[in-house]
């Protein structure tokens, strides 16, 4: 059953998420717990555009304090757990305030392009590692597409491999090989997963961003015409309506019942984007219709109640599990697919983010990281919002 209609006539001032932005970036003190994010400088960059002379001194301010933590984490070429590629992308923001770190960006590019050239990833009983966008090469090119509108040609070599993991209708190369005995990753052994950070939906992205920038390369269109079914394929109404994918691909019939998690990590916002915006690029109309009316049924029966969910804040309210998540997937399908009903989801959800802002008072329950925490928050809905610049959802998948 769809939900009950909710009031929608409290009105948007997206001034109050500036006002908390700036106040975030004003307070900020760099520390190892958020080494190399990128969100800080991400949500310094967007404050910084608005104008005012005190959103410009806090995002200046909170960028060279941010930048004290580059160099710091681990060596590890993730966009996100503290890894080089998202310090390339928070390099590339900061350098927006700071134009000397222009030249470190430039370091940071070749390293990982270096890195890149070599392929170092399994094809073969692979981990996360292997092919995600979190922690692995789909996050790594995306990082790269998020800090240059054009990447060298040198960025080859991910996609390549990407595509080579797409070489069968089944994907059976993206099955996993090493989490039999993992307390976390157990139920994901011998599988492929479906999400968009972990997931085929992710990969997906990181091709379709790559077929944006370069062209139809046949190998590249050939990948995404088999992952891009396959995800189709995936797919089952829930007990809401709803059409749904479980975390990893259906080896067995879906379980009966509602799917809770509809978020931009895993279920219809992520994944049904994913399969949108690869459709669109190579002129599948009709499976870009399909992805459309998914999300479209997906709007119509959004129960905030129902979906959003958890004890941390985060997970209500952040990008990964949360409704900034689904705001930036409703905001991107309604500029690029123009869809009515993802406007008025879009509507919604800026105005639950809205009331729920206070929540991000509590330092004992939030960190400043672009995907689980409060930078990320505000990042959405300064752009979802304000009209703020769209440059850092590749991190994201998104555009």
């Amino acid at each position: 059953m769809p939900p009950t209609p909710r009031d929608t006539s409290v009105p948007l001032d997206s001034s109050h998420a500036l006002d908390r932005a700036v106040r975030l970036l004003a307070g900020y003190r760099a520390d190892d717990t958020g080494v190399c994010d990128p969100g800080v400088p991400v949500l310094a960059a967007l404050v910084a555009d608005t104008g005012t002379a005190a959103a410009a001194t806090a995002a200046h301010r909170a960028t060279a304090e941010w930048s004290r933590t580059v160099g710091r984490g681990p060596s590890h070429h993730a966009l996100y757990d503290g890894g080089l590629a998202g310090s390339l992308v928070g390099v590339h923001h900061a350098a927006r305030l700071h134009p000397p770190l222009h030249r470190l960006a430039d370091r940071l590019r070749d390293h990982l392009l270096t890195g890149a050239e070599r392929r170092p990833w399994r094809t073969e009983g692979v981990a996360l590692t292997d092919y995600d966008l979190i922690s692995g090469p789909a996050g790594t090119l995306l990082a790269l597409y998020a800090a240059s509108p054009a990447p060298p040609e040198r960025a080859a070599p991910i996609a390549r491999h990407l595509a080579a993991l797409c070489d069968e209708p089944e994907l059976p190369r993206l099955r996993t090989g090493p989490y039999a005995d993992d307390p976390n990753l157990a139920w994901l052994h011998g599988r492929i997963n479906t999400g968009m950070g972990h997931g085929v939906a992710g990969l997906v992205t990181a091709l379709t961003a790559a077929v944006r920038r370069s062209g139809p390369d046949p190998e590249l269109t050939c990948a995404l015409g088999r992952a891009v079914p396959w995800l189709v394929r995936q797919s089952f109404d829930d007990a809401r309506s709803i059409r749904s994918w479980d975390g990893a691909g259906l080896d067995t019939p879906p379980p009966p019942g509602a799917r809770a998690r509809q978020a931009w990590c895993y279920g219809n916002p992520g994944v049904g984007w994913a399969v949108w915006d690869a459709a669109d690029a190579v002129g599948d109309h009709e499976t870009a219709a399909w992805a459309a009316e998914a999300f479209t049924g997906l709007a119509d029966r959004y129960d905030e109640d129902f979906h959003l969910f958890g004890e941390l804040p985060g997970d209500r309210l952040g990008l990964c599990h949360g409704a900034a998540g689904v705001l930036a997937v409703a905001d991107a399908f309604a500029r690029h697919a123009r869809l009515s009903a993802a406007a008025t989801l879009r509507a919604r959800l800026l105005r639950h983010l809205e009331r729920g802002l206070a929540e991000l008072d509590d330092p004992e329950r939030w960190h400043h990281g672009l995907l689980g925490g409060s930078t990320g928050v505000l990042a959405a809905l300064l752009t979802a919002g304000h009209g703020g610049s769209r440059s850092w959802l590749a991190c994201l998948g998104l555009r």
